[in-house]
């Protein structure tokens, strides 16, 4: 196991509609101080939150797939498409954006939380496409539940979410002390942020050992087939993005 630590301040910040919005930035546009700028198509990773509600107004997006998870709050959408909708909790709206869309977002707390990810497909071919959007709620998502243990696959696997990137996206919950295994394939990284709590992940090496703590963002990859252990300190949450380091097609040239 090969794995990078990146604490808060070795990620991008930002804010939206006048400080109302805060942004945390495990991943960030170019110029925006991220550390980490992209991990294979895993493009951009924005983690955001109002203590009351914030707005943004129309603005347009193009090519990527990109998606709203929400952690606490809701998130009320209206695009050019002419669709309207709300995601609560738990939930995830997704924007193919393809040949150009344009859209506004209100963030209605208390206490709104949640991320914007976006995803790069083969640009050339998605910015021929039709763009669409699609709205899921919690209660859509596979849940796999054993004592102290909850996995939600959000993308890939059971998911209802059509991404046509090759990623898979996880929500765990640990209790402390509570551990899962993760199989992590060579040729593919995994980025995990560590949204409450602290733990450690370890290898299959003897001292193949990497703890984290809240906020931490982590990067791990493998020279080969390896199965990984995420153990809790304390309760953890941890968001697990599993992508291709090598989409098998050219990616958008990003500066740091």
């Amino acid at each position: 196991m090969k794995g990078t630590v990146y604490p808060p301040e070795k990620q991008g910040r930002g804010t939206l509609d006048r400080g109302r919005m805060t942004e945390s930035k495990p991943i960030g546009l170019s110029g925006e101080g991220s550390a980490v700028i992209r991990v294979g198509p895993l493009f951009y990773w924005s983690w955001f939150h109002s203590p009351l509600e914030a707005y943004i107004g129309l603005h347009p997006h193009q090519g990527f797939e990109i998606i709203t998870y929400m952690i606490q709050g809701k998130v009320s959408h209206a695009d050019s498409l002419g669709i309207k909708s709300e995601v609560e909790a738990g939930g995830l709206q997704l924007m193919r954006t393809g040949s150009g869309i344009q859209h506004e977002e209100r963030f209605i707390g208390p206490n709104v939380e949640g991320f914007q990810i976006w995803f790069e497909p083969l640009l050339r071919d998605s910015l021929k496409q039709n763009p669409s959007y699609r709205r899921y709620h919690h209660h859509d998502f596979h849940m796999e539940r054993e004592e102290g243990i909850v996995r939600k696959t959000v993308i890939g696997d059971r998911s209802p979410a059509d991404l046509s990137v090759d990623v898979h996206m996880y929500d765990v919950h640990l209790k402390e002390g509570k551990s899962i295994s993760y199989k992590l394939k060579k040729g593919r990284a995994l980025a995990a942020l560590a949204v409450r709590g602290q733990g450690t992940w370890g290898g299959q090496s003897e001292g193949d050992e990497l703890s984290f703590h809240h906020k931490d963002f982590v990067l791990l990859c493998s020279d080969h087939d390896e199965l990984l252990r995420l153990e809790a300190s304390d309760t953890l949450r941890m968001i697990l993005i599993d992508v291709p380091d090598d989409p098998g097609y050219p990616l958008y040239p990003k500066k740091p």
